[in-house]
């Protein structure tokens, strides 16, 4: 059923034992959103712990406690409540569905969310997931130490590209101040998140010899980049920012970024007035209007052709985003 902020706050202060959790390929987001609402709860005495089926990106290790986030295991976990954050359906949290067994409260805001839950919040309006944590705070007058406000600033600042992207709203810059007044620094998240290993920026230009152009006319262009595993041998998960290379170039409507795995491929999507949201919706996948992404099942070469023919009909309907 669908609550409210007020509703979300009553459900997290009846429940004793709580499990969080976010969606796999964690971002500051995903990462800043569990951390915060972690701190609230165990500083209201709950038993509480934070499960994630993924690593935590080098990049956000500067946030207080990520280092008490836990891998799911095969055993079976009962709480009073599961908190998906940041997650458009259950299968983007991965191992988690299946090891805990407890009432689904989802908090997100993801125009492809899927009201998986038993409860969920879903404000597609929000810039980022840590807006809505940031709310369920204020609602309940809790106490947002500097550690929190640093979590929370970090959630949303880099879900808007720090405040460039269309998604920032009046809202979001308030919410800023007011982190930045409860103890967040800015610039000095900025430069936790802009340092990068050598090893990255020495890859940069062999990730670039990859990149394919493809004209769909009318002058507009889908950009690919593709990163083979020998690549991201080297980089481990350092890769986020490689993909803003092609957004970048005129006349580019869509930029896709593909990682190869084992058994699958990654698929990072950016766009400037196309919904990708809804290719990456076609995949099993989700995210928002200008970002999104997916996993395909699929060698890398029949992967690239699937995601870009599907690139080229949402390119071709002409469906522009404010």
């Amino acid at each position: 059923m669908e609550v409210s902020i007020a509703h979300s706050a009553e459900l997290l202060h009846r429940a004793n034992h709580i499990i969080l959790t976010a969606h796999i390929h964690p971002d500051g987001d995903a990462l800043g959103s569990l951390l915060a609402l972690n701190a609230y709860l165990s500083a209201q005495g709950k038993q509480v712990r934070m499960l994630l089926d993924d690593e935590v990106p080098r990049t956000f290790k500067f946030l207080a406690d990520w280092e008490k986030i836990e891998k799911p295991d095969s055993s079976e976990i009962e709480a009073d409540l599961l908190v998906v954050l940041d997650a458009s359906d259950l299968e983007r949290v991965g191992k988690v569905r299946n090891a805990v067994k407890a009432p689904i409260l989802n908090l997100d805001h993801h125009i492809s969310n899927l009201k998986f839950a038993d409860y969920w919040y879903v404000d597609s309006q929000a810039a980022a997931t840590g807006e809505i944590i940031f709310k369920i705070l204020n609602a309940v007058q809790a106490t947002v130490t500097a550690d929190m406000a640093t979590a929370l600033f970090t959630a949303i600042a880099t879900d808007c590209g720090f405040f460039r992207f269309a998604n920032t709203s009046t809202e979001t810059l308030r919410f800023a101040s007011e982190l930045v007044a409860l103890g967040a620094k800015p610039h000095i998240i900025s430069e936790y998140l802009d340092t990068k290993p050598l090893a990255v920026i020495a890859a940069l230009p062999k990730v670039l010899e990859t990149l394919e152009i493809v004209d769909c006319g009318q002058g507009r262009q889908i950009a690919a980049l593709t990163l083979r595993q020998e690549i991201l041998a080297d980089l481990r998960e350092d890769t986020e920012g490689f993909i803003n290379y092609p957004r970048n170039i005129e006349g580019v409507e869509i930029a896709v970024m593909f990682k190869e795995t084992d058994n699958s491929v990654r698929v990072s999507l950016r766009s400037k007035t196309v919904d990708v949201s809804k290719i990456a919706l076609g995949f099993g996948g989700g995210g928002h209007a200008r970002a999104a992404g997916c996993t395909v099942a699929e060698p890398l070469s029949k992967a690239k052709r699937l995601i870009m023919e599907a690139a080229k009909k949402q390119l071709a309907k002409g469906v522009s985003i404010k």
